[in-house]
């Protein structure tokens, strides 16, 4: 299934558990049909007759209800995730960056941004206008914390219910098309966190349409996304056309792949493969440098491994090790998965190897994790690191920051050892 912009095919929705949809655009209702389609893809659904062209709101009523459910694809969401979608053409937009030639992810610095909190107003085109402050302080790339469509007005980004939108207190597509634009006139890069492992409590409807989810089956945060069960070859679709959404329509440089060991996926083709090939075709289409990175705590390199000996060819992967070990070093906080990082030999390590559990026993776990990068393989720059981030902080009881509790001294030990290491 391709994305589609304009035609009657642009209200095609997969709802394989429903035996009737009706499409609602404009007030106007839009009895659909079945497509044919090739075997895995069943449960298609399209109008013919439905508007072309144009804006719409629009809705869809499954098997007789009455309220109309957003379409899982929803390119704007004007009113929240509760509501009608309205379309949105990204194609419209006049992109100044023609000259952009990306940045690649060895030697970069990347700053999290978290668009609610980077400025007073807290607006995609306020932040566009404070990007001098982050070419001033050196960043090359700045990293979106999720922006896709959540209930109500403020949010950390992670329990996101409509992947295909950009939250509209935020700006909508438009303004994220401007900041993106923006970004590359200042010379900067833009990587998207984005969330494919679970999907938040309010507003989730994918159930309503079909097996998005593996009912029964959760993870941490929810239940776990149907990679690998039935009906899964068109929930992978979902998430590659996402993925392509941001890289080729939205024109970032980047994916941040949130907690990628909550993907469960029993398949011989992993989707993070998918995704690390998906990446290098649109930068080969592009010609520009598309980087995904992906946060997991699995201590395995072989997400950074290229896929011709077997990895997922992803550029980078998140180092928790290394968070820990200098965390450790200026605090002395040792508690919980803190307790296996106390000496300052465990730095040597980390900035040495990349990984302290290689393979070794991590007393928090009660059992031996990771394995040992081969520096054959992977260069240290696919290793992203850093002394604090939004996890780390958000997640603690009081969300204190270092700054709160160490010495300005201790502070530029911990900024000299990220900033020094070999990693990202």
């Amino acid at each position: 299934m391709t994305l589609v912009n304009v035609g009657s095919e642009r209200f095609d929705v997969w709802a394989p558990d429903a035996s009737s949809v009706v499409l609602l655009a404009d007030g106007r209702q839009y009895p659909m049909q079945k497509k044919e389609t090739s075997p895995g893809s069943e449960g298609w659904w399209t109008a013919p007759d439905a508007p072309a062209d144009g804006e719409a709101d629009y809705g869809y009523l499954l098997d007789g209800d009455t309220t109309p459910v957003p379409d899982p694809r929803s390119r704007r969401l004007p009113s929240g995730v509760h509501e009608q979608s309205r379309t949105y053409d990204p194609s419209a937009y006049a992109w100044q960056d023609s000259g952009w030639r990306g940045k690649e992810l060895q030697g970069a610095v990347i700053y999290e941004l978290h668009v609610g909190t980077f400025t007073p107003e807290g607006t995609l085109d306020a932040a566009a206008e404070k990007l001098g402050y982050l070419v001033d302080l050196s960043i090359d790339f700045i990293e979106l914390l999720p922006v896709n469509g959540f209930n109500g007005t403020h949010n950390w980004g992670y329990d996101g219910v409509q992947w295909y939108t950009v939250h509209e207190g935020y700006g909508g597509p438009a303004a994220y098309q401007r900041f993106v634009d923006a970004a590359h006139a200042a010379g900067l890069g833009v990587i998207q966190d984005v969330v494919y492992n679970h999907l938040g409590p309010s507003g989730n409807y994918l159930p309503k349409f079909g097996p998005y989810l593996k009912q029964g089956d959760a993870n941490t945060w929810g239940d776990s996304v149907n990679l690998d069960g039935p009906g899964s070859d068109v929930v992978r679709e979902y998430i590659l056309d996402n993925a392509a959404l941001w890289l080729r329509d939205y024109h970032v440089d980047g994916l941040r792949l949130d907690a990628v060991h909550a993907l469960r996926d029993e398949r011989a083709v992993h989707i993070l493969e998918d995704l690390g090939a998906l990446g290098d075709a649109i930068s080969a289409e592009t010609g520009l440098p598309k980087t995904l990175i992906a946060e997991s705590d699995l201590n395995n390199p072989r997400l950074i491994y290229p896929r011709d000996v077997n990895g997922y060819g992803l550029e980078g992967q998140w180092s928790d090790d290394f968070h820990h070990a200098v965390h450790v070093s200026v605090s002395g906080e040792t508690t919980g998965y803190y307790s296996d990082f106390e000496s300052l030999a465990v730095l040597a390590k980390v900035l040495k190897d990349g990984f302290l559990h290689d393979g070794s026993y991590s007393s928090f776990r009660g059992r031996h994790h990771g394995r040992p990068i081969n520096a054959s393989l992977a260069h240290p720059a696919a290793l992203v690191v850093c002394n604090q981030n939004h996890d780390q902080i958000g997640n603690r009881a009081t969300g204190d920051r270092l700054s709160q509790s160490l010495s300005y001294g201790q502070l530029a030990v911990a900024a000299v050892l990220t900033l020094t290491s070999p990693f990202t």
